[in-house]
């Protein structure tokens, strides 16, 4: 038997399970999704399992299972199943799907701490930590900053200035598979039973960190580039992995954007870390660009607020913007079919 309260399973869980039709079946979390099936973790060891038909039509990608969810399905034999429900999600990391300008795609859920991850072997971007903290607190997932490959020669000094701005709002860790104190550091940061995921570009060392924290090669990395004499990340899916004496963590392939998928933009005061300035604008509704009286404008004329952060702050508003714009259109286009649809049954229903 699979002790599931490990891999994050507990009372509240167990609550929602009971306000489903299907409470009477086997529940588990997926561990690994692939194209056309999805890999479980249950009380009786695991399982390969298919999306039962109204699962699998009708729905938005970002609607179907992911890696962490946790869900209800019906074993037919040993080791194969069919997925008949999904729990509820919460803390469900999101980021915009490339190429669109509202679709989103899942990460995954039920995540406690989000791991960005940067190799200090290439130059420290502040801006793109800047998009992963923002899209993790949006979730109420707690941000932590991971400075992989300590161990090779950089400017601390001058990395630590760099992401000052930041750091206030997560921890920071300096990490390397080769100094097995930091590996035991970022061990004791994960509590038992929390959900844990691994975000960042490719070739920052997320699956050799992975393993290291695991103590053992769970996920697979490739020989050694030629030509830069460094590993190469190989992850391709997101894949959840049990580390001993601690939780539960995903490993998520390398992303080359990370476009923000949030409907409130108005957040982005606070998590910007601008929000005691704006609190002192004249006006209630200033949008900090060019009305008179904004506190965010003197702050930033006087030097106590840095260009960069503001500009960013600009950008990255605009871009929420546009998302949630667009995804509150998408919405209402839904529910105008969804009422439609059910116009017609009732017509239907009464010929």
């Amino acid at each position: 038997m699979t002790n599931l309260s490990r891999y994050g399973w507990n009372d509240k869980l167990n609550q929602l399970k009971q306000e489903s039709v299907h409470r009477a079946l086997p529940h588990g979390r997926i561990s690994i999704v692939h194209r056309t099936c999805y890999e479980i973790i249950s009380e009786k060891g695991s399982f390969q399992c298919e999306l039962a038909g109204n699962m699998m039509f009708g729905k938005f990608d970002f609607e179907l299972p992911s890696v962490g969810d946790w869900v209800i399905f019906h074993p037919f034999n040993s080791d194969k199943g069919v997925i008949l429900d999904i729990l509820p999600r919460e803390r469900t990391l999101y980021r915009r799907r490339s190429g669109t300008v509202a679709d989103k795609q899942i990460i995954a859920t039920y995540i406690d701490k989000a791991f960005i991850v940067l190799s200090l072997d290439k130059n420290i971007n502040v801006r793109r930590i800047e998009r992963f903290m923002i899209q993790i607190l949006d979730e109420n997932i707690n941000p932590v900053l991971v400075l992989n490959k300590a161990d090779l020669n950089f400017d601390k000094g001058s990395v630590v200035a760099s992401i000052e701005y930041i750091t206030h709002k997560m921890p920071v860790f300096f990490t390397s598979i080769h100094q097995p104190e930091t590996i035991l550091q970022l061990r004791e940061f994960i509590a038992a039973g929390e959900t844990v995921v691994f975000i960042g570009s490719s070739g920052v060392g997320k699956s050799s960190l992975v393993n290291a924290l695991c103590g053992k090669d769970l996920l697979s990395t490739s020989d050694i580039s030629i030509s830069t004499g460094k590993g190469r990340h190989t992850s391709t899916r997101r894949e959840m992995v049990l580390i001993e004496g601690s939780g539960i963590l995903i490993d998520t392939p390398g992303v080359r954007e990370f476009g923000l998928a949030m409907d409130n933009p108005d957040l982005l005061v606070e998590m910007m870390g601008i929000s005691d300035y704006a609190e002192l604008c004249r006006f209630k509704d200033c949008k900090h660009v060019n009305e008179p009286g904004c506190a965010v404008l003197e702050a930033l004329h006087s030097g106590k607020l840095d260009h960069k952060v503001y500009k960013s702050y600009l950008k990255l508003r605009k871009e929420a913007w546009h998302f949630s714009t667009s995804e509150h259109e998408k919405r209402k286009r839904d529910k105008s079919f969804s009422k439609l649809v059910d116009e017609v049954k009732k017509h239907k229903a009464n010929l």
